[in-house]
């Protein structure tokens, strides 16, 4: 999925905050787990690229990704003080996600709503 995901975004771009020097430091994070039979497919709309620490939160729900694109930080994070890289993700929330060029590129809202939920319950 990685390489599907790449090719239709900037394969430099991370999809929250800015692009990277070395695509090295990307993944492709999933929308929907590929445990989900349905909608976890290693598909293009369920796939958003994002920076090793961007995935990591966005696993652990400390941050979301609403159907409508817009980001979403934890209170958990939100109301902690420690240092650059956290101020750096405690700025997304509210920020619009970066998308691809094409529509059709673009994440799978569906997926993006069934997480955001899952991100909301986690709080």
């Amino acid at each position: 999925m990685e390489q599907l995901v790449g090719c239709r975004w900037n394969k430099r771009s991370d999809a929250v905050e800015y692009a990277l020097p070395e695509p090295m430091l990307l993944d492709a994070a999933h929308i929907e787990a590929d445990r989900d039979e349905k909608l976890g497919q290693p598909v293009v709309p369920n796939g958003i690229p994002l920076s090793k620490i961007h995935h990591a939160a966005f696993d652990a729900h400390l941050i979301g990704i609403d159907p409508d694109f817009r980001l979403h930080v934890s209170e958990r994070l939100l109301g902690q003080n420690d240092g650059p890289m956290l101020e750096a993700l405690k700025r997304l929330n509210g920020e619009t996600m970066h998308l691809p060029r094409r529509m059709k590129d673009y994440p799978d809202r569906e997926r993006l709503a069934r997480r955001y939920e899952q991100f909301k319950a986690a709080a």
